[in-house]
């Protein structure tokens, strides 16, 4: 044999030994270990799922949130907007419900109840309930604006089934952007 070739040997025999790893390993498999939080927010990308019209995407990012965050006004809302978006009604109006209890301050949770009131035809509810959101807001938000105006209109005119199907209420949200829900959905 050649000294090069003994020399490469005995190389590969010290760096096996050196190695404390390999499939002599008596620790079992490596896994990989438990992820920590997530840095993103399910709240921040449930809106932009919403935004690109992913309602059931959006539902399981809020819900994501909420089991981060726990069911806190912000969360509430989010969830009952996507429910609202997606048809379900009966589900959003509980969240809805629920979030202007835990924060009757909150405007968008007040504003989207209400659209939900209005397309369950409930008009009168659905105008104290948009009042109240205008009032909690300070008279800020023109969607709110819009929508109590359309909510008195339907009230002052019940029988004008003609002028509702053209009107459109306007779902919100806490930071920037809104959401436009049709009121046949």
């Amino acid at each position: 044999m050649s000294l090069k070739r003994v020399l490469c040997i005995l190389t590969l025999i010290t760096l096996a030994a050196c190695n404390s790893g390999g499939l002599g390993r008596s620790d079992g498999v490596f896994a990989p270990g438990v992820a920590g939080q997530s840095d993103v927010d399910g709240l921040i990308v449930g809106h932009r799922l919403m935004a690109a019209n992913e309602y059931e995407l959006a539902l399981k990012a809020y819900s994501r949130a909420a089991a981060q965050q726990g069911l806190n006004v912000d969360t509430l809302s989010a969830l009952g907007s996507a429910n609202l978006k997606l048809g379900r009604l009966g589900q959003a109006e509980k969240l809805l419900r629920r979030a202007t209890e835990e924060d009757p301050t909150f405007p968008p949770a007040w504003n989207n109840l209400g659209v939900i009131l209005m397309e369950r035809g409930n008009v009168a509810e659905a105008s104290e309930v948009f009042r109240r959101a205008f009032a909690a807001d300070n008279g800020n938000s023109d969607e709110i604006r819009d929508n109590l105006r359309l909510a008195l209109a339907n009230l002052q005119n019940p029988g004008d089934n003609g002028a509702q199907e053209n009107q459109n209420f306007n779902l919100i949200r806490r930071g920037r952007g809104d959401f436009e829900l049709l009121t046949a959905l």
